[in-house]
């Protein structure tokens, strides 16, 4: 194993530790003599360690005394929040809740971009638009669906409509969420708690309204709307279960062990 992995693998886990409140807020960090130990490292590769975990946001240097422990929910920013969401996988409770949050942000995102996108002058070319939906629709009928790049070919869309607008804010958010969904497979799947082809047929939706240029009605966009809530909460529901089969098997596997 290159240096280079053990750093990162014993960084996951002292970062894992953080997100589970082992290490709590204000507290120094195991020294790198400690982390040298624990880890069977040499001091260099235990200071290359705490260091990896500083540029996560977990830790910060204090001159003489160490790294002392941050309280990355309170003060951590997006990066942290996406570092954080993947350590919190084996926490179930946490990360259902990080995920509801990351869902509401997301719903909240594309909503206004394909509403906003819906009522402007829409200069996307409906034959990129298209060429981009059928790709989806290919992935969506395989035997075993890629959800990974369909998902990431979604992110890549509504990436394309905030640009268009002009909302780049929204764009670095969404960049941002995009990132922690798909570093974590129990997020991918659950994006998927309805059949594939339905997120095609929505695309697929969405243009027919773009090309008609008349815009749907007002019933049409609450109905939209409605069933873009329901949809979501059972993207949440799936993850949830999702989790839970997967904190069963370890269970499992441990009282065999």
């Amino acid at each position: 194993m290159g240096s280079q992995t053990v750093v990162a693998d014993v960084a996951d886990e002292l970062a894992r530790r953080v997100a589970a409140g082992e290490y709590q807020p204000g507290e120094l960090m195991p020294s790198v003599r400690q982390v040298a130990d624990e880890f069977e490292m040499n001091r260099a590769t235990a200071q290359l360690t705490l260091g990896r975990l500083e540029s996560y946001g977990f830790v910060e240097a204090r001159r003489g005394k160490g790294f002392t422990i941050r309280d990355v929910r309170e003060a951590g920013g997006i990066d942290v929040y996406r570092h954080l969401f993947r350590f919190s996988a084996a926490m179930p409770d946490i990360a259902i809740d990080m995920f509801r949050d990351i869902v509401e942000v997301e719903r909240g995102i594309v909503m206004e971009a394909l509403l906003a996108y819906t009522g402007s002058g829409r200069d996307i070319d409906p034959a990129e638009l298209k060429a981009t939906i059928d790709e989806l629709e290919s992935l969506a009928r395989l035997e075993v669906p890629e959800f990974r790049q369909i998902l990431a070919i979604e992110v890549a869309l509504v990436r394309k409509l905030l640009t268009s607008l002009g909302f780049s804010m929204q764009r670095a958010i969404l960049n941002s969420i995009g990132e922690m969904v798909l570093e974590v497979p129990e997020a991918i799947e659950a994006y998927f708690a309805g059949a594939a082809d339905l997120h095609v047929l929505i695309w697929r939706a969405l243009v027919a309204v773009w090309d008609s240029g008349s815009g749907p009605s007002d019933a049409q966009l609450a109905l939209f709307e409605d069933l873009f809530g329901m949809y979501h909460e059972k993207v949440i529901n799936r993850f949830t279960e999702l989790l839970d089969v997967a904190g069963a098997a370890e269970e499992g596997h441990s009282a065999t062990a």
